[in-house]
């Protein structure tokens, strides 16, 4: 006897698409990069997907949201990570070396960039602060803000001569510096005729962490 396949009578997961979800961030993540939230279509990143705009509304409903997930997805793994770099340089008991701080920082921004995936992410956070959508500082304070507590402390440790308020432009400060370097990497190897090589991740941990050491030992500012 055949069997008669049931029809489904309502909406439900689509079937033999394990991988789509996935595939949907990452183009989404991509195009976002290359244009911006305001000048990305989602027809854009249907048919980087390869996917169809059916898809991707069962799955993340709006442009809003889809981005949200993008922001989040590689944002609060940054942030982990921080987080427990710092802990395990905590866990040493020993007082906090301000090198040893940034580095904690600075450090996962930078492995991401070893990844297609993750330069197109920081990239892509880059745009967040010159173009940012009308949710964008929402994300970043949901994201980041707790952590950034947690390094200003840290700082302040490090380098005891920092008031709370010069700790925190500082910390300011570091962000502009480290996502300027992401998001203008060619620019410096053009002007440097080749001199710098912004591929070499370990050297770029090296220069920008030697830069922000540095200003984060100046003296505190006269009143």
């Amino acid at each position: 006897m055949s069997r008669v396949k049931k029809r489904r009578s309502g909406p439900g997961r689509p079937e033999g698409e394990s991988f789509a979800r996935e595939r949907i961030l990452n183009a989404a993540e991509a195009t976002f990069a290359d244009h911006g939230y305001a000048g990305t279509s989602l027809r854009q990143i249907v048919e980087r997907a390869n996917v169809t705009q059916a898809l991707v509304t069962y799955y993340f409903g709006s442009k809003d949201a889809l981005f949200k997930e993008v922001f989040l997805r590689r944002g609060r793994e940054i942030a982990l990570k921080r987080q427990q770099a710092l802990q395990a340089l905590q866990a040493k008991g020993k007082p906090l070396v301000l090198r040893d701080v940034v580095a904690c920082y600075l450090g996962p921004a930078l492995e991401m960039r070893r990844t297609r995936e993750g330069r197109s992410f920081i990239r892509l956070q880059s745009r967040m602060h010159t173009e940012p959508p009308r949710f964008a500082e929402q994300l970043r304070r949901e994201v980041y803000d707790h952590t950034a507590r947690e390094f200003h402390a840290a700082f302040r440790e490090a380098a005891p001569h920092l008031s709370a308020r010069t700790a925190y432009w500082r910390l300011i400060l570091v962000i502009g510096a480290y996502l300027y370097a992401h998001s203008d990497a060619h620019r410096l190897e053009k002007m440097s005729g080749g001199l710098c090589n912004t591929r070499d991740l370990d050297e770029m941990l090296e220069q920008i962490t030697a830069f922000v050491v540095g200003g984060l030992s100046a003296p505190e500012p006269k009143a």
